[in-house]
């Protein structure tokens, strides 16, 4: 007797509950210029954030409730996600492969003295971000659109099903079986251990507010990106899951949780032409650096704080 997929998802939760990776990560890489990919584990867990961690965070009260209602969610096994960001050398295969060409015109971080802000700069792309980049670096200043050629690229040329990562299968990596802010813990102490974050090192470097509220109290040895992996990784394997830069994921825009899928797949209902970004940045305020954090990037903009991180389907 056939079951269909979902039921026996739901026959399997006894057995899957909720995910602690208990062993070294099985990894593999599909091609020469491939990201090297981790098999994740199946499982359950809570999507969103409890009440309470907003405030205690201080995320404005005008952007609290994106992340709730929290829910129950399941990721059936034989998903596998890319160890770390997709790199700027990786990217550069897929162009010269395919002659993809990511126009100009690039968000950018900018001081202007006394607060954080980002403006619109006509000249960067994602070979010139506003700052010096290796090809081991994570690639930025590239829009979903592009991250979506860059993943069907993928698909194409090693002819396994490559994506980008719903938000549901985003942060069940994210956790990797913990409940907290970040995969960490709830204290922001030791963020400078995990990721490249808003933290002194680029304060100092851009006299930025000093403030905990501004920047995290920690020095990570890097003003703006990081090559990729130069951080501990979560339980899963998986690195720079927080910081260093965001991550764009399958959804589109939602203001809420509610009715967010419970088997772990993309809402591609709601506001298409934004998607949703996750993971905070090099940049970004302490706040938005934790698992559960939802943001929005309209799909035909580019950053120069957001890249690419992809999955291998089943």
């Amino acid at each position: 007797m056939k079951i269909p997929f979902l039921a026996a998802i739901v026959l399997l939760l006894p057995l899957l509950g909720d995910v602690h990776a208990q062993v070294p990560p099985h990894t593999f890489s599909d091609c020469a210029d491939c990201p090297e990919m981790v098999s994740l584990p199946g499982g359950s867990f809570t999507m969103g954030v409890p009440r309470g961690e907003e405030e205690r965070e201080g995320v404005p009260f005008d952007l609290r409730g994106r992340s709730e209602p929290q829910r129950r969610v399941i990721i059936a096994p034989g998903l596998a996600m890319s160890r770390t960001a997709v790199t700027l050398g990786q990217f550069a295969a897929f162009v010269a492969a395919t002659g993809h060409a990511p126009g100009s015109g690039c968000w950018a971080f900018v001081n202007s003295g006394a607060t954080y802000e980002y403006q619109e700069a006509p000249t960067l792309n994602w070979r010139n971000p506003g700052f010096a980049q290796k090809d081991d670096h994570p690639v930025v200043c590239v829009s979903w659109i592009d991250a979506q050629a860059y993943a069907r690229w993928l698909a194409t040329t090693t002819g396994k099903p490559y994506r980008l990562p719903s938000e549901a299968e985003w942060e069940f990596g994210a956790r990797a079986g913990t409940t907290t802010a970040r995969f960490w813990g709830d204290t922001q102490a030791p963020a400078c251990e995990y990721g490249n974050v808003a933290d002194l090192s680029l304060a100092e470097a851009l006299n930025l507010d000093r403030r905990p509220q501004f920047t995290f109290r920690c020095s990570d040895r890097h003003v703006y990106t990081a090559p990729v992996g130069s951080f501990r990784p979560n339980a899963f394997g998986l690195y720079d899951m927080l910081g260093n830069v965001w991550q764009w994921t399958l959804d589109c825009l939602n203001p809420t949780l509610e009715g967010q899928p419970v088997d772990g797949s993309p809402r591609l209902t709601g506001d298409c032409a934004n998607r949703s970004m996750r993971g905070g940045s090099w940049s970004h305020l302490p706040w938005y650096v934790r698992a559960g954090n939802r943001v929005r990037g309209t799909a035909a903009d580019r950053y120069n704080f957001a890249g690419i991180r992809v999955v291998r389907d089943r």
